[in-house]
């Protein structure tokens, strides 16, 4: 498959104190969010795998003493007491141990080389699991925002309505009615308020536990920011990379790996170990014609052991290894049939929300055009209040759900690049060209 890459119209990247990009954020995140932490010493410790492998086709030598206070009684066939020594006994001994046919031992270090390799994918996985976490937070801020602002405006708009419905009523052009609709409309928009406010605390928060800091302001799609389309366009090309480079599925394939020489390992318990053993000592001890004797002692040779039965574990060992590598085929099969769902998911997602937000920048100028048509029509009498009320709260809804999908597009592109395993932080820094720091209030 071609590499695959995204083509951004990038607008100005605006710098302003006290405003933090995406990219700011998720740097701060890599520092301070501890599951990043927690997958970070675990990567680290997979690594000792290796050298622990490795070790077990490496020599052992050991080095072992013992100190033994000794007291003895000698006596004759008839009970007399003939002497009754006491020593203090000690020894040492030097042993080492060289493998020379360990089959098992050969199996294990191949399978420490897949252990590491694991590991690594599974720090890759967290490193993009961070990305998305830190996205879908950052964007969550930003949505929560759009939804206050929408809702705080909405709310300016119907109280200048009820002031100007109060005012006709008095000097008799209006109903009440009017007066008791902006005022129902007034109220709504309060409750909303609050519930916004709510969530808007909820979602910095949410944004805080990962960078461990306050974020401030937060920089925003720009209004002539190009949103781009998956390149390429294509989406059977999007699935194919997915079910083959997928992390999960790396992580999935080197299970499966391992799980297949855990199956050759338990077989080789059939089989003969050939050791090379040698040993240096000194010991003392006791005899009753010599006395205490210190003895050195050294030697080598080759060890062989042949296993003939060991109740029946070998084999009961080396059916429970089929049965895992079974499971992890099967694990295998179902993480590469997930990642080609989640691409087919997020790339219709990317596709579908670009549409949406065409379609709903055309919808928020049709929106502002309805508005201004109804306060006229309001002014000279065709129209009646609730129809300007509707009009307005029309262009909040829509101003908020073109953002909310445009947020949701490009997190859509990052889940997409997660899905054929190449979210990296290049991809934030992309993502984040597209944002402009809020204007000054």
């Amino acid at each position: 498959m071609k590499k695959i890459v995204w083509l951004f119209a990038t607008p100005l990247l605006i710098s302003v104190a006290n405003a933090a990009d995406l990219l700011q954020v998720y740097r701060a995140a890599q520092d301070n969010d501890p599951v990043f932490a927690a997958a970070r010493a675990t990567r680290d410790a997979g690594q000792e795998k290796l050298p622990q492998g490795r070790a077990m086709l490496l020599p052992s030598l050991i080095l072992s003493g013992n100190t033994v206070w000794n007291e003895n009684e000698i006596s004759n066939t008839s009970g007399t007491l003939l002497s009754k020594p006491s020593y203090n006994g000690n020894g040492y001994q030097l042993s080492l141990s060289q493998p020379l046919f360990r089959w098992q031992n050969w199996i294990g270090y191949d399978q420490a080389r897949l252990q590491v390799a694991q590991s690594e994918a599974n720090f890759s996985l967290a490193r993009q699991d961070l990305i998305l976490r830190v996205a879908q937070a950052y964007f969550d801020v930003l949505n929560a925002s759009e939804n206050l602002a929408a809702v705080q405006a909405n709310k300016q708009a119907i109280s200048q309505q009820l002031a100007l419905a109060k005012a006709s009523f008095e000097v008799g052009s209006t109903t009440i009615t009017d007066t008791h609709e902006a005022q129902a409309r007034f109220d709504l928009a309060s409750a909303q308020e609050i519930a916004a406010l709510s969530d808007l605390e909820v979602r910095q928060q949410t944004l805080r536990a990962l960078t461990g800091q306050d974020s401030g302001l937060l920089a925003t799609p720009g209004n002539k920011a190009t949103l781009p389309m998956p390149q390429p366009a294509d989406m059977k090309s999007w699935v194919d990379a997915a079910e083959k480079d997928s992390i999960n599925v790396q992580v999935q394939q080197a299970a499966a790996e391992i799980a297949e020489r855990e199956v050759d390992k338990q077989r080789a318990g059939h089989l003969p170990t050939v050791d090379l053993v040698a040993n240096y000592g000194q010991s003392k001890s006791f005899a009753s014609t010599l006395g205490v004797i210190d003895t050195q002692y050294q030697n080598a040779g080759i060890q062989v052991n042949i296993p003939l039965f060991q109740g029946g574990l070998t084999l009961s060992r080396q059916r429970e290894a089929a049965a895992n590598r079974l499971a992890a085929r099967s694990a295998l099969e179902a993480s590469k049939r997930n990642a080609g769902l989640a691409a087919r998911q997020y790339y219709l997602g990317v596709a579908n929300g670009l549409a949406q937000v065409k379609a709903l920048k055309a919808a928020l100028l049709s929106s502002q055009s309805a508005l201004e048509s109804n306060k006229l029509g309001y002014e000279v009498g065709v129209r009646i209040n609730i129809d300007v009320l509707n009009a307005e709260n029309q262009v909040y809804v829509t101003r908020r759900d073109l953002a909310k999908a445009t947020f949701d597009t490009l997190m859509a592109q990052l889940r997409l690049k997660a899905a054929v395993g190449a979210l990296g932080d290049d991809d934030v820094a992309q993502i984040n060209a597209l944002l402009e720091a809020p204007a000054a209030q």
